[in-house]
């Protein structure tokens, strides 16, 4: 829940700093538009556009006050305006939660299943690391398919990222365990 949180709360926060940065370039344009339409065409300039084609641009989208303020927001901060945004906050937290709730149960499952069967902590541990390796290779095929990449390569990515992250928690765990035991 609170990784789910943390994402709704991180998407929101960017759409109002989004906005605000909306507000400023409303009034700069409103309150400055000629030294504004300029570094827009500086702009188009460092680019590669031709002066007399930048010109053009932006002499039409100076005719219309929140394109040109759409356009310069793209051009400075490199990113779509919030009202152009797709993102919606909540669903961000939501599919944190269920991806969160899903994947990570992996690993847990392999201590209610494997319980009844066994008493060896070893043969529990290795079923954890195999149902985990095993949902990290489907979120790598589900990150592949979502973003057109290649899936073997994604998953390879996703199984390398998680064993980095597993060993670097299970390194800590060990250390704290070993730092309580010296103080008892």
């Amino acid at each position: 829940m609170s990784m789910g949180l943390d994402d709704f709360v991180s998407s929101n926060t960017e759409e109002d700093m989004a906005l605000k940065e909306k507000a400023v370039n409303e009034w700069g344009v409103t309150k400055h538009g000629r030294p504004q339409q300029e570094e827009l065409l500086k702009q188009y300039q460092a680019l590669g556009v031709d002066n007399d084609d930048a010109t053009t641009v932006v002499n039409v989208f100076a005719k219309y006050k929140d394109v040109l303020v759409d356009e310069k927001l793209t051009a400075q901060q490199g990113t779509p305006p919030p009202d152009q945004a797709r993102e919606k906050p909540w669903m961000n937290g939501v599919v944190t939660l269920v991806s969160f709730i899903t994947f990570g149960t992996a690993p847990l499952l392999s201590f209610v299943i494997l319980v009844p069967f066994t008493d060896s902590d070893m043969f529990e541990f290795g079923g954890a690391c195999a149902l985990s390796a095993l949902a990290l290779a489907l979120l790598g095929v589900a990150k592949a398919k979502i973003a057109g990449q290649n899936p073997a390569r994604s998953v390879a990515s996703v199984l390398f990222n998680g064993a980095v992250s597993a060993t670097a928690a299970y390194s800590l765990g060990w250390i704290l365990r070993n730092v309580a035991e010296h103080k008892d």
